[in-house]
């Protein structure tokens, strides 16, 4: 006798439930025609033999998984908590599974992507390049991007206006009166990062400065590269700028970090500004002057998009959502020498 359990199937749950075949597939598909009595027994019957329905069937007859897949590199940090987590509720109340793609094994997204394991995708993924991109748009795989700007039939983007955010956090910093500022980059082809370097570079030329002698280091959106990338510009560095750009909030976090160890204070010697305005933004010793972005917004807007495309609606939508200036106590006047 073989020690794998049996399975039970459709049939079993029929004959548990003295029913028809057909009327199990109604009852557990919530089809109005089953009696309530009549499915109330039909889904005891499921769960007393613990049936499970099979799911790829269902979707092979159907041609619809009610899934949607957020495919991305990583889940970590404040910006995805809070995005994941409107994306899931959103999703969840529209009568949709989710399943979240984590790899940095390209071949494998790109797999999953193309594979039909989802009805739709939600892509936060830095690795995807115009070529993959190209690939989505000629399956007509409905997609949502929240990290470039690009739009098909059955493709839309939803993103933060970062050009306009660095620009306006560069202008505020130079209208403070300073003259040299830090950019703190995130990950070299990050859309985010680089549109608000570009923006802050703009700012620096619209007031009569040279971009080229503002020096970018590379803190890769993350608090340890930027308190480390920060600590070694101001042990190396004489000409010091007076304040620092950073591409995000745990970013800034890390160039406070490394400043007060240096033996610095902050806004006293150095301004900082982030971006997103994180929920440990507005608590942190000082609290931290940054870029409020509606993180949250863009979640549920990205789920919204994809369910109207599934339904038969235009894709070809380019978001861009605008951030706002919040100004706490980590910025100030620059330091006089």
């Amino acid at each position: 006798m073989s020690d794998v359990a049996k399975r039970n199937t459709i049939k079993d749950v029929a004959r548990r439930a003295n029913v028809s075949i057909a009327t199990v597939s109604k009852a557990l598909n919530n089809v109005n025609v089953v009696k309530p009595e009549t499915k109330a027994r039909v889904i005891q019957a499921a769960k007393d033999l613990n049936y499970a329905p099979n799911l790829m069937g269902r979707q092979l007859r159907s041609g619809t998984t009610k899934m949607l897949g957020l495919f991305t590199d990583s889940v970590s940090g404040p910006y995805f908590y809070t995005l994941v987590e409107a994306i899931s509720h959103e999703v969840a109340r529209l009568g949709y599974g989710m399943h979240v793609v984590i790899t940095h094994d390209h071949q494998a997204l790109m797999d999953s992507v193309l594979g039909g394991i989802v009805d739709g995708t939600i892509i936060f993924e830095h690795t995807i390049d115009d070529h993959d991109i190209g690939q989505i748009k000629e399956h007509s795989i409905p997609t949502v991007l929240l990290d470039r700007v690009d739009s098909a039939e059955k493709m839309c983007s939803i993103t933060f206006d970062s050009f306009k955010e660095g620009y306006e956090a560069g202008k505020y910093l130079l209208n403070l009166g300073h003259q040299r500022i830090c950019y703190v980059a995130g990950l070299d082809n990050n859309y985010d990062s680089n549109m608000r370097k570009a923006g802050f570079q703009k700012a620096v030329e619209d007031a009569g400065l040279d971009p080229n002698t503002m020096p970018i280091l590379q803190g890769m959106f993350e608090e340890e590269a930027s308190y480390n990338a920060v600590k070694s510009y101001l042990n190396k560095t004489e000409n010091l700028v007076t304040a620092f750009l950073a591409s995000n909030d745990l970013g800034a976090i890390g160039t406070i970090k490394a400043i007060q160890n240096a033996g610095y204070q902050v806004p006293n010697d150095f301004s900082v500004i982030g971006f997103d305005d994180i929920d440990v933004a507005q608590y942190f010793r000082p609290p931290i002057t940054t870029v409020r972005n509606p993180i949250a917004r863009q979640g549920i807007m990205a789920v919204r998009l994809l369910i109207n495309m599934l339904n038969g609606g235009d894709g070809g939508k380019e978001e861009r959502l605008e951030g706002k200036l919040i100004i706490r106590e980590s910025t100030s006047l620059p330091r006089k020498k």
